[in-house]
């Protein structure tokens, strides 16, 4: 078992490395992944919203602009 201090000692690539192998490693069996139950509930009320035509949606240009007028 790998240990905090180890993680520490790694360099930044290394951790991103491991962070990769890692999330390959859980992703190759989601099954084994669930998710909380207040995903499928803000799910349904994102689906809800829609269907009552009171969603707005951003184009792609409209979330760059919105992301680079962030503060730093």
């Amino acid at each position: 078992m790998i240990d905090a201090t180890q993680i520490e000692q790694m360099s930044f690539a290394e951790r991103i490395q491991t962070m990769e192998l890692l999330w390959r490693a859980i992703s190759s069996h989601p099954e084994e992944v669930s998710s909380p139950s207040w995903h499928g509930e803000l799910l349904a009320e994102r689906t809800a919203k829609i269907e009552r035509g009171e969603a707005a949606f951003l184009t792609i240009d409209q979330v760059k602009e919105r992301l680079q007028k962030r503060p730093a």
